[in-house]
C-alpha cells in the first residue's frame, strides 16, 4: 500500500516510543535525523511537520504512584498525563532547537500558524488525548490526514496481543472502527486511535495513517510515496 502527502505532515509520536523503559536517546538521534532530511533536502524546499508527543510510560509511572497515595479522579490522572506530554514536548524541541517553534503548542490559542518548518505540540485539557489533539490541529490547518506512530503496526480486526490468529486490516472506515474499541476515553486507554479522536476524525474526514513509530524504515518508506506496512482509517 501506498500513500501520497501533502506539504504539511501531522505525527501523533507516541510517549512510549520516545521513552519505552527509559528515555531513548539512540531513537530520537535516528528521529531527528530522520525529520532533518525532509525539512532541508538538498534539491531546496522541504515539508513542515507538526509533531504531538503522547505521555507514555512518564505519564503511567505519576498516575501509577498517585493511586498508590490517595483516591484520585480521571481528571487528575488526565492532568499528570498532560504534563507529562508537555516534559517529551520540550525533549523533543529541544533536539530540534534548529529548526523548531521555540513555543510549545499547548493550547487552541498557540495555534498561530507554521512559521517554522517544525512544530511540537502536547497534551491540551483532561478529556482530550494528544490523539484527539492532532486530529483537532490537522483540521485547524486543513491536513487531510495524521500519522499515528505508536507501538502497533497495524489496527488489527482483535486484540493481537491476546489473539494470535488476529489479522491485520490495512484499510478500513472509522464506522468500522469504532465497533474495535471502547467507546468511551478512560486514562491510559491503549488503542491505534482512542474513542473521543475517532469521533473528531470521522466528523471531520480526518484519515489516520497507522505506523509502528520505531520502524523508521518503514516510516520512511510511508513518506516517500512507497510501499509500506500500515493500516489507513478514512
Amino acid at each position: 500500500m501506498k500513500y501520497r502527502f501533502g506539504k504539511t505532515i501531522v505525527i501523533a509520536l507516541g510517549g512510549s516510543i520516545m521513552y519505552p523503559e527509559a528515555i531513548d536517546s539512540r531513537f530520537l538521534k535516528n528521529f531527528r535525523a530522520f525529520i532533518l532530511k525532509r525539512v532541508r533536502p538538498p534539491t531546496g524546499g522541504g515539508t513542515r511537520f507538526i509533531i504531538i508527543t503522547g505521555g507514555g510510560r512518564t505519564a503511567r509511572i505519576y498516575q501509577e504512584a498517585a493511586e498508590k497515595i490517595a483516591c484520585i479522579s480521571d481528571e487528575d490522572k488526565d492532568w499528570l498525563g498532560i504534563h507529562a506530554t508537555r516534559a517529551n514536548a520540550h525533549l523533543l524541541r529541544t533536539i530540534l532547537r534548529d529548526v523548531a517553534n521555540p513555543v510549545i503548542v499547548d493550547s487552541r490559542e498557540k495555534m498561530n500558524g507554521l512559521r517554522y518548518p517544525v512544530t511540537i505540540a502536547s497534551g491540551w485539557r483532561p478529556g482530550w488525548s494528544t490523539d484527539y489533539i492532532a486530529i483537532a490541529i490537522a483540521a485547524h490547518f486543513k491536513v487531510k490526514e495524521v500519522v499515528v506512530a505508536g507501538k502497533p503496526s497495524f489496527v488489527y480486526d482483535k486484540d493481537h496481543q491476546k489473539h494470535a490468529n488476529a489479522k491485520p486490516l490495512p484499510e478500513l472506515l472509522w464506522t468500522a472502527y469504532q465497533r474495535l474499541i471502547p467507546r468511551k476515553w478512560k486514562p491510559g486507554l491503549h488503542t491505534p486511535v482512542d474513542p473521543v479522536a475517532a469521533e473528531l476524525a470521522r466528523k471531520r474526514k480526518i484519515k489516520a495513517v497507522i505506523v509502528n513509530g520505531r520502524d523508521l524504515e518503514n516510516f520512511s518508506k510511508l513518506l516517500d510515496g512507497k510501499n509500506f506496512n500500515g493500516t489507513v482509517i478514512s
